[in-house]
């Protein structure tokens, strides 16, 4: 058989296949998730999430509930019991980076003193770098198209260097975190690198991380071929950085690192599995469809500041009619907050200084009109009063542009956040010693008999 025998009959197979599958699912139904009660997403009818376990690592509070109503409030986000906005607003005061910092209070549950941050940032330099030839074998011998997969295979890699992998002790399993969030920038800014040599014919450029920067300067340094950036732009990436560290135990790849450590696996599998959770365009890429939208509506405005343009356009949006044909205005709503993203509204107060460093005011300003007009567009279009606001998407993806950041390394760039997240919630998941989750799925296939080769 020819290789072009071969391809159609794989095709005709796979379509055979495909058409069965489809007749097969009875789960189209969906009059049948009402008849068992089923939580589709694991969550209540009315957009609340089941309820699942306990956590001390961080809390989402979006509504309050009033003799059984559910009054949204504006959003708020916690780590470890404080205020999102209260730690950034700390840590700028005293004119200092805050990832750091953030870190050590999601893995600790406390604020660093001076002593024991600087401890902490040196323990972080001590483990930024892979081990010998890492780098060679692992990254630049095997480049992939997707750093997220990339990030996801080193991880695995790490396993084999590890003598005591498989230890699922705290102590010993709280060191593969802190690895894991030192060494994470440098992978993924490595697998970018071989991605631009190996799949963009550009040049290679690895520059070693430094142990006197902190995550967001690490970035930089390594990602940029001169490794210069200005104060102003390492203190937005790690302001970033800070906002994206964690969000309660319920988003889908926190959920993942909690489960899969309740099978009792190792650090490395567990947070692969959570890359593979973020790297999912409904959890973690939703910023680069925002940038692909708003670019969309730039070629074809003929004003950026006509707000019946604007507006008009968003309908379009909306009714398929425009952009991707999704019917989806990217970067607005979210699945918890509905008044305000707690994030959001931070990016939003502190971006306006490096737009006005990079010339790029008119392009904020028409950023805000389309946060402003989105709103009300989609109450008129869907004729609901629910609340829809920016979530952090929406301008994450314009500070990485600003910061001329590739869109390869937006999704990596939640990733080196998130994983101090994760890791809280693995540890706070073996401390526990809860059970393997185990949820329940109710088979609905009618039961029908064995039927033998030839009476098929």
């Amino acid at each position: 058989m020819d290789i072009l025998q071969h391809d159609d009959f794989e095709g005709i197979l796979i379509d055979k296949l495909t058409n069965l599958a489809e007749q097969c699912n009875l789960l189209k139904n969906t009059a049948l998730f009402d008849k068992y009660q089923v939580k589709r997403g694991l969550r209540d009818a009315d957009g609340r999430g089941v309820l699942v376990g306990l956590t001390e690592v961080g809390e989402v509070h979006s509504y309050i509930v009033d003799e059984g109503d559910i009054i949204p409030v504006p959003g708020m986000l916690m780590y470890r019991g404080i205020s999102i906005t209260d730690l950034v607003d700390g840590f700028l005061k005293d004119d200092r980076y805050g990832f750091e910092e953030t870190c050590y209070l999601l893995l600790f549950g406390a604020l660093p003193n001076k002593e024991e941050l600087a401890d902490f940032q040196q323990l972080l330099g001590n483990y930024r770098k892979l081990p010998e030839h890492f780098v060679r074998d692992m990254i630049l011998n095997v480049p992939s198209n997707n750093i997220m997969n990339k990030l996801a295979r080193s991880v695995l890699g790490l396993y084999t260097f590890d003598d005591r992998a498989d230890d699922t002790s705290i102590k010993n399993v709280l060191k593969q975190c802190v690895m894991l969030i030192a060494s994470f920038p440098t992978m993924a800014v490595y697998g970018y690198q071989a991605f631009n040599k190996y799949y963009a014919d550009q040049s290679l450029f690895i520059h070693s991380p430094r142990a006197d920067y902190g995550t967001a300067e690490n970035i930089l340094h390594m990602l940029r071929p001169d490794s210069t950036f200005t104060k102003l732009e390492a203190r937005l990436l790690d302001l970033a950085l800070v906002l994206h560290a964690e969000h309660g135990g319920g988003n889908n790849s926190t959920f993942v690192t909690r489960v899969v450590t309740s099978s009792g696996t190792d650090t490395y599998s567990a947070m692969a599995a959570a890359l593979g959770s973020l790297k999912g365009p409904r959890h973690g890429g939703a910023n680069i469809k925002v940038i692909q939208m708003l670019e969309d509506m730039k070629q074809n405005l003929k004003s950026w500041k006509d707000d019946e343009e604007i507006e008009n356009y968003l309908e379009k949006i909306l009714n398929k009619e425009a952009f991707d044909r999704s019917g989806l205005i990217y970067g607005m709503g979210h699945a918890v907050y509905t008044i305000s993203d707690p994030r959001s509204v931070i990016f939003k107060d502190h971006i306006a200084r490096l737009a006005i460093e990079k010339g790029l005011q008119d392009e904020y300003e028409f950023y805000s009109k389309v946060e402003t007009l989105a709103p009300k567009v989609i109450s008129k279009v869907h004729k609901r009063d629910k609340g829809v606001s920016a979530n952090v998407d929406f301008y994450s993806g314009f500070v990485y542009r600003m910061l001329d950041i590739p869109p390869e390394m937006y999704t990596p760039l939640f990733a080196i956040s998130r994983i101090s997240g994760w890791s809280a919630h693995r540890i706070e998941e073996i401390v526990n010693a809860g059970k393997i989750i185990r949820p329940a799925y109710k088979c609905v296939a009618k039961r029908r008999p064995y039927t033998f080769m030839d009476e098929r």
